[in-house]
């Protein structure tokens, strides 16, 4: 892990994954000036929950550095953004800065903190089989023979990425200490949900 400081952007129900893309509509001022710092630095955002809703929110500790791949800058001072996710990063603590927004010192993880990891042959299939069925309960149209050629990061933080699941539920995923849990999480997560439906309202325990 390295050690850096962070400029972050808390936003609640917007969970970004190593790899996966999140797109963004930026328009409080704070944030605007934020996109610009980035820009104009080392177009890196640090995405973080908000852990309660007070005004000024405290902050879950594990969030997911991203870099800006795509930035279009609006005529009233708004800019729509993709973010790519780079890795993750522990918050060490929160600086005492001037700037709108809040900045944090935190170790981030290697872009590939992951990446030499591979599900078990068993733990794939079952997990396609799964997301096949997720899918199918909520009507998502999915290219499978694109996702069967996905390596296992990438098809299980695809996942994380897209699916449904409520805050803590993806905070938990980002959370996961190898790809295998996050792998079990996402599958525990898809069976939960696939059958929230059927049986009524569901409260994870």
């Amino acid at each position: 892990m390295t050690r850096q400081r962070i400029s972050i952007f808390p936003l609640a129900g917007a969970l970004l994954f190593p790899g996966a893309h999140l797109p963004l509509h930026i328009f409080e001022p704070r944030y605007r000036a934020l996109v610009s710092d980035a820009l104009a630095r080392d177009r890196m955002i640090g995405m973080i929950q908000p852990s309660d809703n007070e005004i000024t929110p405290s902050l879950y500790k594990v969030g997911c550095l991203g870099r800006i791949s795509e930035c279009e800058a609006l005529d009233d001072g708004c800019f729509n953004i993709v973010l790519e996710g780079v890795g993750r990063f522990h918050i060490l603590k929160e600086l005492d800065v001037t700037t709108a927004f809040r900045q944090v010192e935190a170790e981030v993880e290697s872009a590939d903190h992951f990446g030499d990891a591979a599900l078990a042959s068993v733990m794939r299939a079952a997990l396609e089989q799964e997301a096949k069925r997720f899918a199918d309960h909520l009507g998502y149209v999915v290219d499978w023979t694109a996702v069967s050629q996905l390596d296992d990061l990438a098809f299980v933080n695809g996942i994380a990425q897209v699916a449904p699941f409520d805050v803590a539920s993806k905070q938990s995923l980002l959370e996961a200490s190898g790809l295998e849990e996050r792998a079990e999480r996402a599958m525990q997560l898809m069976q939960f949900y696939g059958l929230a439906d059927k049986d009524g309202p569901a409260t994870l325990q």
